[in-house]
């Protein structure tokens, strides 16, 4: 029994001994965030604005909950214009910070660099929730007023855009579509005069061909010969041979002399003989 309760007085005095290490090491890591954040003042009242936030930086790294140093951080970012890099550090403070009066201060300048980056949704939730933590701040008030303006301004300006990308569309799905339908009227009135110019090219062929065809005919002298001797063998009907044409000629100038004979003698006839005279 005794050394059970000396096993409990040891475990208790080691468990105690540690805890007082614990606090000892956290007071002394709370000792030089503090001294980190003092320097860091004081190099941001000498506009030292790199350096101060590498103190601060330092701090943090010692007390990660450090509220005034994650607030102090963030206006010397926010003072060198990395309003971007500000941001983190005021949520951080905002989070951290267990009275309202720092919530309020650090949604106050995160609002303001919401407003630095034109994020002016994020701006506007930011004042209002500084203005939860502390309803009488008129400044942040006033620009909860500007950022609604902005945001405003803004998503009217997006509506804007919005509408003439629409219309800008609109009508370029409309002159593609009457350039398409352009290209296919044309392309159908190129086939049709493609296809004029293949008929007329095949008449042209045929009527060339014919023609040389009968050229090819007509100068085939074996064709002739075929020709002229058949019509020497037999008369084409209607017309007479040379021996028939000879006869008929000379049956017609026997005719001629007959009757010219039968002529002079009338003439004889009736001719005046031309008596001398006798004085």
């Amino acid at each position: 029994m005794k050394n059970l309760k000396y096993i409990i007085l040891l475990f208790a005095v080691v468990f105690s001994s540690k805890e007082i290490v614990a606090q000892k090491d956290s007071i002394a890591l709370q000792r030089k965030a503090r001294k980190m954040v003092r320097q860091g003042n004081q190099l941001y009242e000498q506009k030292q604005f790199t350096d101060a936030s590498v103190a601060y930086q330092k701090a943090l790294s010692n007390n990660s909950a450090y509220d005034k140093a994650s607030y102090n951080l963030g206006n010397a970012l926010y003072q060198n214009q990395n309003f971007k890099e500000a941001i983190p550090s005021y949520e951080l403070t905002a989070k951290t910070a267990t009275d309202k009066f720092t919530k309020a201060e650090a949604y106050h300048n995160l609002g303001n660099a919401m407003m630095e980056t034109k994020n002016y949704q994020g701006a506007v939730d930011a004042y209002k929730s500084s203005l939860r933590n502390n309803p009488t701040d008129d400044e942040t008030r006033y620009n909860l007023a500007v950022a609604q303006k902005m945001l405003d301004k803004q998503n009217k300006q997006n509506k804007d855009n919005k509408d003439n990308k629409d219309k800008k569309d609109d009508k370029n799905k409309k002159d593609k579509k009457d350039k398409d339908d352009k290209n296919k009227d044309k392309d159908k009135k190129k086939d049709g005069d493609d296809k004029d110019k293949k008929d007329d090219k095949k008449d042209e062929k045929d009527k060339d061909g014919k023609g040389d065809k009968d050229q090819k005919k007509n100068q085939d002298p074996k064709k002739d010969d075929k020709k002229d001797k058949k019509q020497k063998s037999k008369p084409r009907q209607g017309q007479m041979s040379p021996q028939q044409i000879k006869q008929l000629l000379e049956s017609l100038n026997n005719e001629e002399k007959k009757t010219q004979k039968k002529m002079n003698a009338k003439k004889a006839k009736g001719r005046k003989v031309k008596q001398e005279k006798d004085w």
